[in-house]
């Protein structure tokens, strides 16, 4: 590794980690427990998935998301439930990631992930804005300032990361000036020691799995989720490829690590994951130096870290937010050009993504609508033609496309059964049999002729549509 490429790594990490303390103290607020434990899991967790993670210089830690999926469980049932329900959904991930899921990737279409993007830009910097209401009014012009500062002081250098020379500012002018403004300090008290490894103190029983199955689940999936997608997101950022299967059993793995220190676990955090990317870090190193520098910035310089104004880290995020937003995704002159339904499918994304706060949700909608619509495109695909011999002895239908759940529908109402000649050829030559309701509704035409005392001869077909009649035909009603 070359001097400047370490640099570059030990302070982008450093920028990570200065960001990371509020935003852990907050979640582990959302989750309704003391801010040592969202530190101490967003300290595990970026240590554990530097070395066990399948993409390079992503950050994982405590997230908003998983704050409020174990947020009920916390509340009633208290931490011992919390802890003992992150390493069950570490195992859920580990198994998850060995069954593949990770493929399932695949079947997310880009414009769900744009969608997922820019509400992810939304919500970013909606939680920004608790920051900014009911505040003193110095509380302004510092963000703006430190904005200012992060937009123009790249053009004198990028040695140093713009977001880290703003906050240090700030927490200078703050301190030196003696201004008061809302601090890191008073979101909560800084850890002052190491978290120490432990089993978490609850009864080993039926009835405790069960308790905390479905959270554990629940953590699984959408750490996942959001993890996989951020990877993706990096992948193209970067314009590298990482290995997803690897990614989901590290996040496993991270989360158990997690919960056996006492941690209320995590997945990747897209807008810390965005400042280490954009501030030029490539590798796992600065992953684990988040963490490590996290700890050390809690524990070693508490009293400096807590008077760091909010205000520079709400400026910080909010730059994030805005470089993470899809500008080009809602251009009028891109909307024009873009089809309906890939509108509907990213504007749908977004929307319930902002309404709930939960980015898997969002997620999930948005796929399915984009196959519910592609499925409404694909199944007006299918066409029938017919062709009658000149001697009228028989008749030759050629249907083309695809014939699959959705078009085979119409297929049967394609067919003129009362005036066709006694012989009957369905030409299958330019189409393609995907499912057993194509091979029903070729049945059911059968049928009809038959009725008629007509006879039906199909050819044409593929050797996976032929396997696929072979094996359906005549066994699909219950009337044989």
């Amino acid at each position: 590794m070359t001097p400047k490429v370490l640099r570059t790594e030990v302070l982008a990490g450093l920028v990570v980690a200065l960001a990371l303390i509020p935003e852990a103290i907050s979640f582990s607020i959302i989750a309704g427990v003391d801010p040592s434990v969202g530190l101490f899991a967003s300290f595990t967790m970026a240590v554990v998935i530097s070395i066990a993670g399948g993409r390079p210089a992503m950050i994982s830690a405590a997230t908003g998301a998983i704050a409020l999926v174990v947020a009920p469980l916390a509340r009633e049932h208290g931490l011992s439930y919390l802890v003992a329900a992150v390493i069950l959904g570490g195992l859920f991930q580990i198994a998850l990631g060995a069954l593949g899921v990770a493929k399932l990737m695949r079947f997310v279409p880009r414009s769900v992930m744009v969608g997922f993007v820019n509400a992810l830009a939304i919500l970013i910097f909606m939680a920004q804005v608790p920051e900014l209401i009911d505040v003193p009014w110095m509380v302004y012009p510092l963000v703006v300032s430190a904005l200012l500062l992060m937009v123009f002081f790249p053009r004198i250098t990028k040695a140093v990361p713009a977001p880290l020379v703003s906050i240090i500012a700030l927490t200078a002018l703050t301190i030196g000036a003696g201004i008061a403004v809302p601090t890191v300090g008073d979101k909560g008290a800084l850890p002052s020691s190491l978290p120490v490894p432990g089993v978490p103190d609850v009864p080993f029983t039926l009835d405790t799995l069960k308790l905390i199955a479905p959270y554990a689940l629940a953590l699984a999936l959408v750490g996942l989720m959001e993890s996989l997608m951020t990877a993706k997101l990096v992948d193209d950022l970067t314009d590298t490829h990482s290995n997803k299967t690897r990614e989901s059993i590290g996040q496993g793995i991270a989360n158990v690590v997690t919960g056996f220190f006492g941690g209320m676990g995590g997945c990747a955090m897209i807008g810390q994951t965005m400042i280490n990317v954009k501030n030029g870090a490539r590798t796992r190193l600065s992953t684990f130096l988040a963490g490590v520098f996290l700890m050390i910035l809690c524990i070693v310089f508490g009293p400096v870290v807590s008077d760091i104004p909010m205000a520079a880290l709400v400026a910080v995020m909010v730059l994030v937010s805005f470089g993470t937003f899809d500008w080009h995704s809602v251009a009028p002159a891109t909307l024009k050009r873009m089809p309906t339904g890939e509108i509907t499918v990213m504007v749908t994304t977004v929307a319930v993504v902002v309404a709930t706060d939960n980015l898997a949700i969002g997620v999930v909608v948005g796929s399915i609508t984009a196959m519910v619509i592609f499925a409404r495109r694909v199944a007006h695909l299918a066409t029938v033609t017919a062709l009658v011999d000149p001697d009228g002895s028989q008749v030759v239908y050629t249907v083309n496309g695809e014939l699959f759940f959705a078009s085979s529908n119409d297929l049967v109402y394609q067919f003129d059964y009362a005036n066709d000649p006694d012989k009957v050829i369905i030409d299958l030559a330019s189409a393609h049999v995907w499912d057993a309701s194509s091979v029903a509704a070729l049945d059911a035409i059968t049928t009809k002729y038959a009725a008629r005392g007509k006879t039906v001869e199909i050819i044409g077909l593929n050797e996976h549509s032929a396997k696929m009649h072979g094996a359906l035909s005549g066994e699909l009603s219950g009337s044989h």
